[in-house]
C-alpha cells in the first residue's frame, strides 16, 4: 500500500524561523523581559540570571531557553471526566475548542448581543459537550449575573457538571486558583490523580509587549507544580502591541512565549505547556483586532510551525469571525481559519462560535461551525489507497451500462470516504423547497433546541462536592446567595 500524505501548511522556510528565534534570544538577554510576580523573580535569581529588583526586568540567556525547551514535554495527554477518553496534545494531533472568555451572547431571537447570564452558561457548555468533533469545552463565556469576584471559578464549576470533556480555563485572580484547583481535584478524586491525568488547560495571557504580570505568572507558577497545562496567550497587535511585520510580531511572539515556557520549567521541570496565543493583525483604518483577518491567520500559523520545530505542543486562535451576527463572513472567516489551523497541524484550535473580536458566543455559530471543523478533521486525513488494486478490478464485467451504486466496494467504503454533515443542506431545490425552504441558520437553531431539549442528570454527589466548593470560595469574597443554576 502506497502510504497516505498528511496535507500541511508551512509559511517560514528553515532559515527564517532560524532568525527569528536567533532574535528573540537577542532580545531575552539583551533587552529582558518584565516579569511582576516575586516568586516567579526568584526562580530566576535562583537560576542565575540577572534581575533588576526596581523594574521587574529580567535578562535571560540563551542557555536557560535552551534547557527550559528541553524540559517541557512534546506531548501532553489530556483525559475527559470519565478517564475512559484520552487526547494527545502534541505533534500534529487537531482539537478544536469554543475559545474564552466572551461576555455576551447571540440571541437569535432579537437578531442582536446581549449580556450572557448563568443559563445560558449552562446552554453553551451542554451544547458543546454534545458536538462530537469539538473535542474540549471552554469556560467561554461571563456570566453578567454573577460578581466578578467569583466570574472565574463560577464558570469552571457549570462547565464540570455540564460536560465531561477537558476543559480550557484560566484565572482572573491570583486567589482563584485554589477553588478551580479543588472542584478538579474533587472530580478525579485527588491532586495526584488530577497531575497523573489532567482535566483541564489553564491559559495564562502576557501582556505585550514583553510583560507578565503578577497573576498570569502566578498562574503559570500554580499550574506548573499541580501538573495542569498551561498555554501561553501572546496577543501582539502589529503596529500597535508588536512589530507591524509578520516576520517582527512572530520575534515578539517567541519572547513573550519563550519566557512563559522558562517560568513554568522552573516551577518544575517537565510541567506541561503549550506554546500558543491570540495576536492580531491591528486594522489601522478601524483601530480594531480582527481575528478573521488572514494575515491574523499567517501569524498564528508562523508561530506553530516555529514551536513545532521546538518540540512543543501548540493552540491558537483560528475558526472564528469578526461578524456581529451569523452570517455570510461568519461562515468564511471561520471555515478558512479553521481550515488553515488542521493544515498548521495546531494541536489545540479555540474559536468555534465566537464572533466580534472574541467577545461574544453563539450557540447556533457553534452547531454550524462543528460541520467546518468535521470537514477540517476529514482534509487532514488525506487521500487514502483503500485496497490494491486502487480500483482496476472494479471494472472487471462491468457493461457499458456502469453502475457502482449497488457493488460491495461501494457499501464498503462510502461512509469511510465521505462525510455526511447534519446541516449543510444538500438537496435538490425542490425537497428543499418542500421541506420547509430552511436556512442554514434556522437549521441550527433547531439543533441548538434539539441538543438543549434532552434530559441532563449530572452525578449528584459530584455536585454537592463542586457546589460546597463554590460556597466557599463565594463566602470568602463576601457573596452570599450565590445563584445555583439547575
Amino acid at each position: 500500500m502506497i502510504p497516505t500524505i498528511r496535507p500541511k501548511l508551512e509559511l517560514l522556510s528553515e532559515t527564517l524561523i532560524k532568525k527569528i528565534i536567533e532574535e528573540a534570544l537577542i532580545i531575552l538577554e539583551q533587552r529582558g523581559v518584565f516579569v511582576e510576580n516575586r516568586q516567579a523573580l526568584d526562580l530566576f535569581c535562583d537560576s542565575g540570571m540577572r534581575v533588576d529588583s526596581e523594574t521587574h526586568r529580567v535578562y535571560i540567556t540563551p542557555g536557560l531557553v535552551e534547557d527550559s525547551l528541553d524540559s517541557a514535554p512534546e506531548t501532553i495527554t489530556l483525559f475527559d471526566r470519565t478517564e475512559e477518553k484520552a487526547y494527545i496534545v502534541g505533534g500534529d494531533h487537531v482539537h478544536f475548542d469554543p475559545g474564552s472568555a466572551a461576555v455576551h451572547i447571540f440571541d437569535p431571537k432579537t437578531g442582536r448581543q446581549r449580556p450572557a447570564v448563568s443559563r445560558d452558561v449552562q446552554n453553551f457548555i451542554r451544547v458543546t459537550d454534545a458536538l462530537e468533533n469539538i473535542h474540549f469545552q471552554s469556560t467561554g463565556l461571563m456570566s453578567s449575573d454573577v460578581p466578578d469576584k467569583i466570574a472565574d471559578s463560577y464558570r469552571l464549576f457549570l462547565a464540570l457538571q455540564y460536560s465531561s470533556k477537558p476543559v480550557v480555563t484560566g484565572t482572573f485572580r491570583v486567589e482563584g486558583f485554589k477553588p478551580m484547583f479543588d472542584m478538579l481535584c474533587a472530580v478525579r478524586g485527588s491532586a495526584q490523580a488530577l497531575a497523573d491525568k489532567p482535566l483541564a488547560i489553564f491559559d495564562a495571557c502576557p501582556s505585550p509587549p514583553l510583560k507578565w504580570s503578577n497573576l498570569t505568572t502566578q498562574s503559570l507558577i500554580d499550574s506548573a507544580r499541580a501538573g495542569i497545562p498551561s498555554e501561553l496567550i501572546s496577543m501582539g497587535m502589529t503596529g500597535a502591541t508588536s512589530p507591524v511585520t509578520i516576520a517582527g510580531t512572530l520575534v515578539q511572539h517567541c519572547v513573550e512565549n519563550f519566557c512563559g515556557v522558562i517560568i513554568t520549567q522552573l516551577a518544575a521541570k517537565g510541567s506541561p505547556v503549550i506554546f500558543g496565543g491570540s495576536p492580531s493583525s491591528f486594522d489601522m483604518r478601524k483601530g480594531t483586532t480582527p481575528m478573521g483577518a488572514i494575515e491574523t491567520m499567517m501569524i498564528d500559523s508562523g508561530y506553530a510551525q516555529i514551536a513545532k520545530s521546538l518540540g512543543l505542543p501548540t493552540h491558537a486562535y483560528m475558526g472564528l469571525s469578526d461578524s456581529k451576527v451569523n452570517d455570510n463572513q461568519a461562515g468564511f472567516e471561520t471555515g478558512i481559519g479553521a481550515v488553515l489551523a488542521a493544515l498548521s497541524g495546531i494541536n489545540v484550535i479555540s474559536g468555534p462560535g465566537m464572533m466580534d473580536f472574541e467577545s461574544c458566543q453563539c450557540l447556533e455559530k457553534l452547531v454550524i461551525d462543528h460541520e467546518i471543523c468535521t470537514m477540517a478533521y476529514r482534509l487532514i486525513e488525506g487521500i487514502s489507497q483503500r485496497e490494491d488494486p486502487i480500483a482496476t478490478s472494479l471494472f472487471a464485467g462491468l457493461g457499458d451500462e456502469m453502475d457502482f451504486l449497488r457493488t460491495e466496494h461501494t457499501r464498503k467504503w462510502f461512509k469511510q470516504e465521505h462525510t455526511y454533515p447534519l446541516l449543510i443542506d444538500r438537496d435538490t431545490y425542490d425537497t428543499w423547497d418542500s421541506l420547509g425552504a430552511k436556512n442554514i441558520e434556522t437549521r441550527a437553531a433547531e439543533r441548538v433546541q434539539e441538543i438543549l431539549g434532552t434530559v441532563h442528570r449530572p452525578d449528584i454527589s459530584l455536585v454537592k462536592a463542586l457546589r460546597d466548593i463554590m460556597t466557599a470560595d463565594a463566602e470568602a469574597n463576601g457573596i452570599t446567595g450565590l445563584l445555583f443554576t439547575e
